[in-house]
């Protein structure tokens, strides 16, 4: 087994949004193991509040701080009661989303509305309110927002998934020009295809099926991979880093894994 590289996050606050399950739960709970306090947010506050109970009982303090990130009003009280409680965020993982599938030609326009509302004003949302309470606390620190393979590939039944995560991948290098001289880095995290207990639902066997067998790591993708990375881009071995991408995909974007042009 491979030796765990271990980082320490003690004493700072971690603003995770979309963390009651899935990618945001196992981010939070990767930062909480490392030593960092939580702040937990989900547009329920009952399953915010479940996370965090687990969270607690994992020895890991974690306030739940429910908000529609959608709303510019709800964001910014959410990241004034994590300022109030836990401090200004030296964290901010910007990872809520949504990804409901269906053909372009039938894409309603309420439907394109939520997917981009949540997953591209939301960050934007996010992100301009956590970085005014850092820059307003002198506090350096960093900004992961959470995009997506899709972001670089078309999808069917995704269109406005797709367009979604490819403005996170600009909004990203836009806020890392501006946010540098305040001394906050700003970086992508593009997962591939991740096996979550929740959320993957509405997704084919078959799809599920060839998604897993899209990388060249010969397993399916876990939420502990992208916590992991999140982790190292937040770290101080990333401090060089900023207004970049980094794909989390067992390879799956370098390649097609198995498909050869000649026999050997």
């Amino acid at each position: 087994m491979a030796s765990e590289v271990v980082f320490s996050f003690s004493g700072q606050t971690v603003l995770v949004t979309g963390g009651a399950t899935g990618l945001g739960l196992a981010i939070a709970e990767a930062f909480g193991r490392a030593g960092a306090q939580i702040a937990l947010n989900d547009l329920s506050s009952d399953r915010a509040e479940a996370a965090c109970a687990s969270l607690n009982e994992a020895g890991i303090r974690a306030l739940p701080v429910a908000a529609d990130v959608r709303d510019g009003a709800a964001v910014r009280a959410m990241v004034e009661s994590v300022v109030a409680n836990l401090g200004a965020p030296h964290i901010v993982i910007a990872n809520a989303g949504v990804y409901p599938n269906t053909p372009f030609m039938d894409l309603g326009e309420e439907e394109w509305d939520r997917v981009l509302d949540t997953n591209l004003k939301g960050v934007f949302l996010t992100c301009q309110a956590a970085s005014r309470a850092m820059v307003s606390a002198g506090r350096q620190g960093q900004v992961v927002t959470v995009s997506s393979g899709a972001a670089n590939v078309g999808f069917w039944g995704w269109s406005h998934y797709c367009a979604s995560k490819a403005g996170v991948i600009g909004l990203t290098r836009a806020m890392a020009v501006e946010l540098g001289e305040h001394g906050i880095r700003v970086n992508a995290i593009l997962p591939g295809y991740v096996e979550v207990t929740e959320g993957g639902s509405h997704l084919t066997e078959a799809y599920k099926t060839t998604a897993r067998g899209a990388n060249l790591r010969g397993r399916p993708g876990e939420p502990l991979d992208v916590a992991r990375a999140t982790l190292l881009l937040c770290s101080p071995l990333a401090d060089f880093v900023t207004g970049a991408t980094l794909s989390v995909d067992g390879g799956g974007s370098a390649g097609r894994l198995g498909v050869r042009p000649a026999a050997p």
